[in-house]
């Protein structure tokens, strides 16, 4: 079915839920529900459940290939991902997802295969270009750089007449980015739909929050483009996912972008071969396991009897059953070979890599 965007305003209007310092929770970690009215039904919150066991276990398979060299340097999300699956789970696979390197969690919520997810951190070619049927641009480290290429991409989406919506992630870090206030600003004047998330885990690699800037709420950016901002719990899934879904409803009516900040925690080190007890202490996380997003979920639908400890235990096999099997598929990929190493850079190859690529092929033929 095909659908059609309603006219653009020429000012967005009020934000949904206004930034007011503490993040919006609807599950608190010990299982209080704050507004029952806003909760999201069972049936997506077995959902959000099932794709956060999902999410967690990639991650947790992650760092034993990396120990055993079977894969290359990955960074962990554990513990944000009910910032990633709450979010990306609002989006439809006519919208655009555009993630950073810690978005694994975000990119297998939104659709990419696991077996090609796998490949892309093994930096294999069969990893590099994204499916056909996915509006996601591979995982790219340049810092808050995906802002304005949402922006972009949202902007082609109104010309074309669509109802469709881009999503793009940065952490803490890129918000003292240039790039994070081009964006805000293109989005905001041009009334472009956008949903911009904003994951405050805490860390830019080595540099805590309280040290890159003296804004408490990240969130509060947003005024200065007259455009809302929300600040959310980031380890409540449930909340994480209905301030998203308002806040992409609103861009598909043409009301314009949001900025959301989820508040979350970076557990893990800034990558497998990274150190983190180097520049943070045991006070530094001291407190965050509590919050465990997956757990708080888990024990609520259990409590709620949307969940059985059976069915629990029949979720997480086959997310493992399924995971493995994923494995032997990227473990059959054949070898890459030297001329693929140009291919998918350019959507229509320059002579230069055409010339190159014709070289790395009579090298491969003696």
């Amino acid at each position: 079915m095909t659908r059609t965007r309603s006219s653009r305003k020429a000012a967005p209007p009020a934000a949904p839920q206004p930034a007011a310092g503490e993040p919006l929770q609807l599950l608190t970690p010990g299982g209080e529900v704050t507004d029952p009215a806003r909760l999201p039904d069972p049936e997506t919150q077995r959902r959000l459940y099932r794709l956060m066991r999902r999410a967690r276990h990639f991650d947790e398979r992650a760092w034993v290939l990396y120990r055993t060299g079977r894969m290359g340097v990955f960074p962990p999300y554990g513990g944000m991902e009910a910032s990633q699956v709450g979010t990306a789970a609002a989006l439809t696979h006519d919208d655009w997802l555009f993630p950073t390197y810690r978005d694994t969690g975000a990119a297998l919520t939104y659709g990419l295969p696991i077996p090609q997810t796998i490949a892309y951190w093994r930096t294999s070619p069969h990893g590099w270009a994204m499916p056909e049927n996915l509006k996601i641009l591979p995982f790219y480290i340049p810092i808050a750089t995906q802002y304005p290429h949402a922006v972009g991409a949202a902007l082609a989406e109104a010309r074309r007449g669509t109802p469709n919506v881009a999503m793009a992630f940065i952490g803490d870090g890129g918000s003292s980015e240039g790039d994070f206030h081009e964006a805000l600003n293109f989005a905001g004047a041009l009334n472009a739909p956008c949903v911009f998330i904003l994951q405050n885990n805490g860390w830019a690699i080595s540099v805590p929050t309280r040290a890159q800037t003296r804004a408490q709420d990240l969130s509060r950016r947003a005024d200065g483009y007259g455009i809302p901002g929300v600040r959310v719990d980031g380890n409540d899934v449930l909340a994480t996912y209905v301030v998203t879904r308002e806040a992409v409803e609103r861009a598909r009516r043409g009301e314009g972008p949001t900025l959301i900040e989820t508040v979350t925690y970076r557990v893990k080190p800034h990558t497998v071969a990274d150190d983190p007890s180097r520049y943070r202490s045991a006070d530094d996380t001291a407190g965050w396991d509590e919050k465990d997003p997956v757990r708080r979920l888990q024990a609520f639908l259990l409590a709620q009897g949307h969940l059985t400890e059976a069915e629990d235990a029949a979720l997480i096999r086959e997310v493992e059953a399924e995971f493995e099997a994923a494995l032997a598929e990227a473990d059959a990929y054949p070898e890459p070979t030297p001329a693929e190493i140009v291919d998918h850079v350019f959507a229509e190859p320059t002579p230069a890599l055409r010339r190159q690529r014709a070289e790395l092929l009579a090298e491969e033929g003696q």
